[in-house]
């Protein structure tokens, strides 16, 4: 009993060395009074994250509070290979290094779901293995830039990630983001606090299992994992609505694949490997990534 508590108090001691006052006030994420279960957390100079459990209408959920010190560096992006195959997320994880938190990333279209939105030119062929979206971009280099099409999706930029909406690929590419992240046109759902979801879009009112990732500042964000292991139904997009607008109040939040994609992976300090906390079963077109700074 001694040493349990002789060691709780080298860890705060420790924590207290590495973050200065400054740094402890401004990594600590937002408090959201999540009435749940603490899965997990990560603590360091630079990141810090919590993974909650929580109910929502009676669904199981994960809500993972995160705080960066620089967005715009530890948001990281890795994908399976263009127009081939598709990679489990822990697969693509593995590009990265040092991966503290991983999630599943844009859609796609597959063989086995050959079907794209009306509004987007070509054909099924011209989109297997790839993210949905106008404009694709990883690691700086650009794959896809479809004119007259517009976008609707998240880039990462200097600062941050950043959603647009109905935008003008020359618009986005202008603010040189270094990766995207797309899927329907109908998946942002938050835009400057409020709504923006057409309610009588039939996905809208569909129950499934989510990934969506809200922005709350500059340096917080927060991802909502719906899982399915309630009723097997999952959440609507509206519901989700909902509770980020009470809960969050985020600037903007935008919907990720999801479904049979779902994935959301953590370290757990101390060990050096990431551990699945639900999903990773499916591959996945691309993965968005959180790290430490270096």
């Amino acid at each position: 009993m001694i040493m349990k508590r002789m060691k709780k108090i080298f860890a705060v001691l420790l924590l207290a060395t590495l973050l200065s006052p400054a740094a402890i006030a401004e990594l600590i994420p937002v408090d959201y009074q999540l009435r749940g279960k603490r899965i997990g957390d990560f603590v360091s100079p630079s990141l810090y994250f919590t993974v909650d459990k929580i109910q929502i209408a009676k669904e199981p959920c994960f809500v993972t509070a995160i705080c960066m010190e620089d967005p715009g560096k530890q948001i990281k992006k890795a994908t399976s290979q263009w127009e081939t195959n598709l990679l489990l997320p822990s697969d693509m994880a593995q590009q990265i290094e040092d991966p503290a938190l991983v999630i599943n990333g844009s859609g796609y279209v597959s063989p086995q779901f050959p079907w794209i939105p009306e509004d987007y030119p070509g054909t099924n062929s011209d989109y297997y293995y790839t993210p949905l979206g106008s404009l694709t971009i990883t690691n700086g280099e650009i794959f896809r830039n479809l004119e007259g099409v517009s976008y609707y999706g998240l880039t990462l930029e200097e600062d941050g990630l950043h959603m647009y909406v109905n935008a003008d690929n020359e618009t986005v590419l202008a603010a040189s983001p270094s990766q995207t992240w797309s899927f329907y046109t109908g998946c942002p759902l938050i835009e400057n606090h409020e709504s923006i979801v057409d309610t009588e879009w039939r996905f809208a009112n569909a129950h499934a299992m989510r990934t969506i990732i809200a922005k709350k500042d500059a340096h917080n964000y927060v991802i909502l994992t719906v899982t399915n292991q309630g009723s097997k139904r999952g959440l609507t997009l509206l519901q989700c609505i909902d509770w980020l607008k009470e809960t969050v109040d985020p600037i903007w939040a935008y919907d990720l694949d999801g479904g049979p994609s779902s994935a959301l992976l953590r370290h757990k300090q101390g060990e050096d490997h990431l551990r699945t906390v639900w999903g990773n079963k499916n591959k996945d077109a691309d993965i968005m990534a959180f790290v430490e700074l270096k």
